[in-house]
């Protein structure tokens, strides 16, 4: 660390000086509170100790001055006078701790390694913290109240090395929740490694997981490294992990029970540092209960459960997401792109049980094949999929002809606009409330429709 000495006794900073370098630190000295500001505003330390007691400005003065600078340095007072009345003045003002004198040399270094902990940890936490930005602002939309909680657990067990399962509907958005908690793990510089357990042929499944030997089996010409292996001191993905066949399943138990993995046709067992996440869209616990999955594989597994739920259940996201993928998409394309207000109430409209993904693909869909810079509700009236049911579908579901798309669209918003006027009494402003859309919108939406 580099430490800057404050005090008007040239032989305490010299002692101290000597002191502090034997011990690995770079240390400057003055002999003025005055020359201390000097120093410290043209040049960085790491800490600052100060003698409480000294000619024109005493230490407490420099204190108060240096933290209205803004300095960040930790500053140790020290002082023969005032006992715990001056130590407690100093804390007050941002003193990070205090001195008695005389003091012996393994309390100054004791003093030191302490606040050196303490400046990893507030590094480490800065870091955890940017790294949470970064998520909140990119990858992973939190505006609503579920997502933030699934936001805060990942964040919570990031740090540690304890096995997480992340279920939620197919498209939810899984392996980005997984990745955001490698990436705020003591882990993120080593690999992230995800395999989809169901894309795989059960009979190759296994080497690559654990990799094989030569000879190991027809077509095995050389050794190779399972998935285990390469995400050494990192993280492994284990996508779809409901589909893992049961003979695997007895194998993956093991793994992470013993921290060791064996090669398909080797006798060796090797070890391995992974921490081992998984993720899956199927009901675990009845997949257990009916016998495809085993029940100590679950527990071992489940030690914390990250659920995102659909996005049919987080509306306060989808405007937010919408917009995020707009982007993402019009940077891909080269283009500058916007929605029209109609085009958020479009998507407002749609159940999306594709979840983030079908948004994803809508958006990008719209873009491309759009030739406006104003993306409106007519790009998303072409694309097909399932969309929430009219009030009145039950009554008409598999009658008559099909009609034109742009008017199945306009009888379900002319639906649901008459059905939360009625709700709201006819109160405009409480009705568009209930519909999610700005009044203006609402307004714009009633004289299009031709409901007034």
């Amino acid at each position: 660390m580099r430490i800057l000495v404050v005090d008007d006794d040239p032989g305490l900073r010299r002692s101290l000086g000597l002191l502090l370098e034997g011990d690995g630190h770079t240390v400057a000295a003055v002999s003025r509170a005055s020359e201390a500001l000097t120093r410290l505003a043209g040049e960085a330390f790491d800490v600052v100790l100060c003698d409480v007691r000294m000619p024109e400005m005493d230490g407490l003065e420099f204190l108060r001055r240096y933290r209205d600078t803004g300095g960040t340095a930790l500053v140790i007072m020290m002082s023969a006078y005032g006992g715990e009345d001056a130590a407690i003045a100093a804390m007050k003002d941002g003193a990070y701790d205090y001195l008695p004198k005389p003091f012996r040399p393994d309390e100054v270094l004791l003093t030191l390694r302490k606040a050196e902990e303490r400046e990893r940890l507030r590094g480490r936490v800065a870091a955890l913290e940017a790294e949470v930005a970064r998520f909140r602002e990119g990858e992973i939309v939190a505006e609503s109240a579920a997502m933030r909680h699934v936001l805060d657990l990942a964040t919570r067990v990031a740090p540690h090395p304890t096995t997480v399962l992340v279920t939620g509907e197919s498209g939810t958005g899984k392996e980005v929740v997984a990745r955001a908690v490698h990436r705020m793990s003591p882990r993120r510089e080593a690999p992230f490694v995800a395999i989809n357990c169901a894309a795989i042929p059960e009979a190759l499944l296994e080497s690559e997981l654990f990799g094989h030997v030569r000879g190991a089996f027809t077509g095995a010409v050389g050794d190779k490294t399972g998935l285990f292996e390469e995400a050494s001191g990192g993280t492994l993905l284990l996508d779809e992990i409901g589909d893992l066949p049961a003979p695997l399943q007895v194998k993956l138990l093991r793994v992470l029970q013993e921290g060791a993995i064996r090669r398909v046709g080797e006798t060796r067992e090797r070890r391995v540092d992974v921490r081992v996440l998984a993720a899956t869209a199927r009901d675990l616990e009845r997949e257990v209960t009916e016998g495809r999955f085993r029940e100590d594989l679950y527990y071992r597994l489940n030690v914390v459960r990250i659920h995102i739920p659909p996005l049919r259940e987080r509306p306060d996201d989808l405007e937010r997401l919408a917009l995020v993928l707009l982007a993402r998409s019009g940077a891909r394309a080269n283009r500058r792109v916007r929605f029209a207000a109609d085009a958020l109430a479009a998507l407002r409209a749609r159940s999306w049980p594709g979840n983030v993904r079908e948004l994803e693909n809508a958006v990008e869909r719209a873009v491309v094949l759009s030739a406006d810079e104003v993306i409106d509700r007519h790009a998303f009236e072409h694309q097909a999929g399932p969309r929430s049911p009219r009030p009145d579908a039950a009554a008409d579901a598999g009658l008559g002809e099909p009609v034109p798309l742009k008017d199945a669209v306009a009888a379900t918003e002319r639906a649901a606009i008459q059905q939360a006027l009625a709700a709201a009494d006819g109160n405009r402003q409480e009705a568009a409330r209930r519909l999610g859309v700005s009044l203006r919108t609402l307004y714009y939406k009633l004289r299009d429709l031709g409901l007034g």
